[in-house]
């Protein structure tokens, strides 16, 4: 299985997705309103009704050379999804749950040197339907497959192996900021 070296935007923060395929994980299309958010909040870049694309793995799949230190944590609800973005361009990098024990990491599909290794989007979440709801596409494979993962990790231990958490406390590696109710003001949550 290939490994894909990944890096923030201005390469402060490099690191590998290891043992990459269109089987090993999830590569997804998201529509809904916190990835869009997200996106928006770190980036100043509003991806509109294009998505944001994913690859969904298990974090004991993500390693770092350099930069790990610079990490910043935020969630827009202290028990909703954490989001990892880089502090030295403040690019977004990495979604998951916020509790280690549900082995997720969603890796942002642009920091990855090549695509090619995940194959194409094979899934969608939350599109947009003309009468205002919102589908799914691919939904066994997208769930299944993400908790058959989280499931095989949590099993083997390989979930305690992530390079976002300190397992002894349960904590991220950086402190979670929450964005004020200004910030969310702005954005299409």
């Amino acid at each position: 299985m290939p490994d894909v070296p990944f890096s923030c935007p201005c390469g402060e923060i490099k690191g590998t997705l290891h043992g990459a395929t269109p089987t090993s994980g999830n590569h997804v299309r998201c529509y809904c309103s916190a990835c869009r958010a997200a996106v928006l909040y770190t980036t100043g870049v509003d991806v509109e009704d294009r998505g944001v694309e994913l690859y969904q793995t298990t974090p004991d799949k993500i390693s770092f050379e350099q930069g790990q230190e610079n990490l910043a944590v935020f969630s827009f609800s202290p028990k909703k999804l954490l989001r990892y973005r880089a502090s030295c361009c403040g690019a977004p990098l990495f979604t998951m749950l916020p509790t280690p024990k549900f082995a997720l990491a969603g890796v942002m599909t642009d920091l990855l040197a090549d695509k090619t290794a995940i194959g194409p989007v094979a899934m969608e979440a939350f599109v947009p339907q003309p009468d205002g709801s919102s589908k799914h596409t691919s939904v066994v494979r997208l769930y299944g497959g993400t908790m058959w993962r989280a499931l095989v990790a949590r099993i083997t231990g390989r979930w305690k192996q992530t390079p976002f958490f300190d397992i002894a406390t349960g904590k991220p590696v950086a402190e979670i900021y929450v964005p004020t109710p200004e910030e969310r003001a702005r954005l299409p949550l």
